[in-house]
This record gives structure tokens, sequence and C-alpha cells, in this order.
């Protein structure tokens, strides 16, 4: 009989207790959502389903669109920046060229969230770099509203996942052979076709992780939104702040945090039913 070693239980333990610890507060989240709000009080009253009847409101229903807006935009536009710098970083045979593709994909990820938001504030204000930039080469007469807008939080969000999406399509392009894309182009295939025919379906495995990735990273984004949107672009999770630490509300934030949880449960499930043909015939 196989001993398994005595260490494993060292890894084992502290995952199942966090494990117990998330399930904990989930169970408390889900408690706080159906008791009755008590205005002027921390303490809540008996149970209730009226949180959730609120939810229909059209505010709400706005952030609920809002949020799936961004973080389909966020997704797909991150995809189509990443998948090339993967690309190059994966098939590049010269090492400096490498390194220096890997050290641009990943320097983001040493900093925190925060400080990169700050930095896209300083790059889209008014009076920001990019207008600058802009007003100087004469391509607009005026500055561009990027501040407060979804197309602001789009680009700051963007920058924020593209280092895992980069490092996920690498990972799905290296374990494609280049000999596939050589044998194709000695069949008569030119180079955007054996890409389009060979490359593209095998890295569809890493396009459809990277996609739910992005897409349930951005679901939960709170600072760059908050930040960039200026509380003129409301999602879920400005929406849960702010009635839980601007109104104390606790209880309507909570069930609006778990109508967002399902909410995205369901979107990445059917995302995954949608591509599973897609991913199955990529795995062949």
């Amino acid at each position: 009989m196989t001993r398994k070693p005595a260490f494993v239980l060292w890894f084992v333990l502290p995952a199942a207790l966090t494990a117990l610890g998330l399930t904990l507060a989930m169970l408390t989240v889900l408690q706080y959502s159906v008791r009755a709000y008590i205005p002027g009080s921390l303490d809540v009253g008996g149970f209730t389903l009226d949180n959730f009847q609120g939810l229909l409101k059209g505010l709400y229903a706005q952030a609920f669109f809002n949020t799936v807006s961004l973080s389909f935009k966020t997704a797909v536009f991150g995809l189509l920046l990443s998948y090339p710098l993967a690309y190059a970083l994966v098939r590049t045979r010269t090492g400096w060229l490498k390194s220096s593709i890997l050290i641009i994909a990943i320097t983001p990820l040493f900093l925190g969230e925060v400080v990169r938001t700050y930095s896209w504030i300083i790059v889209l204000g008014s009076s920001g770099f990019l207008n600058s930039l802009l007003l100087s080469i004469g391509l607009i007469d005026k500055p561009l509203q990027l501040m407060f807008t979804q197309t602001g939080v789009v680009l700051a969000l963007v920058h924020v996942t593209m280092p895992i999406m980069v490092l996920m399509l690498a990972t799905g392009l290296s374990h494609i052979n280049p000999a596939y894309e050589k044998a194709a182009t000695s069949l008569g295939a030119g180079p955007i076709r054996a890409f389009l025919t060979v490359t593209l379906p095998l890295s569809l495995p890493g396009i459809v992780a990277s996609l739910t990735t992005a897409f349930a990273w951005t679901f939960s984004a709170f600072a760059t939104p908050q930040l960039i949107g200026g509380g003129k672009v409301s999602t879920i999770a400005t929406l849960v702040y702010q009635l839980g630490f601007s109104s104390l509300n606790f209880p309507f934030a909570a069930s609006l945090s778990v109508a967002g949880l399902i909410l995205t449960v369901l979107l990445l499930v059917s995302l995954k039913r949608m591509t599973r043909s897609l991913q199955t015939a990529g795995g062949h």
C-alpha cells in the first residue's frame, strides 16, 4: 500500500481552512441578503425577499448591463492585444527579444491595481498625456472626454487583465508544435492560411481560458471602474460599495453581491458551453 508523503498534509490543511473560511463568508453574505434593512442601524431585521425584488429597478438593472458590457469588451479587446504578444513571445528565437516581450507583458503585475489606475488617470485626463499628444500633432481640436466614460474604463481594465491573458495564451501556444504550420505551408498554404487553419484552432483552449478569466476578473473589478468612471459608470462592485459603506444598507448590498455571483456563474457556464465544440475541435 502506497503511503502518502507526510508533507502533503501541510498543503491540504491550509487549503481546507481557506475553503472553509470562504464558505463561511459566502454563507454570511447569503444570510444578509435575505434580511430586512433597518435604516440608521447596523442591525438587520427579519427574513425577507424584498431585497431581490428591488434589484429589478432601472438603476440596478443598468449596473448589471454595464458590468456585463465592460467585462465582454475588456475580454475581447484584451484578447486582440494579448494574442500577438503571446505569439511573438512563444515563436521568437532571439533571446533578448523574448526577454523584452516577457518583461513588458508581466511588469504591470508588479504594480498594484490602484497604482495602475491612477496612472491611467494621468494619461486619460483632459490635460493628460494622450490628449496633450493628440492636440500637439493636430489630430484633435479639443480634448477628448475619456475620463468618466466606459471607453476610459475599458482601456484601463484591458491594461489590468493583459498580463494574465498573455501568460495564459503563451502557455496554450507553447504546446503547439511549429512543425504543424510547416506541414501546412509545404502543402501549399500561405502563412496567413496556415495560421488560421492550424495555429488558431489549436490555440482555442488557451483563448477560452483567457477569455473566461478576463471576463470573471473584470466582472468583480472595483478600483478601476470607481476611479476612472468617477461614479458615472455604475457597476455591481461600485454599487455594492456605495450601498454597504455609504448607505450602510448591508442587506441590499449582500443581495446585489449574490445576484452578481449567480449572473457570473451563468454567463461563464454559457460561454463554456458555446465554446466547448470549438475547444474540442482545437484540441484535435
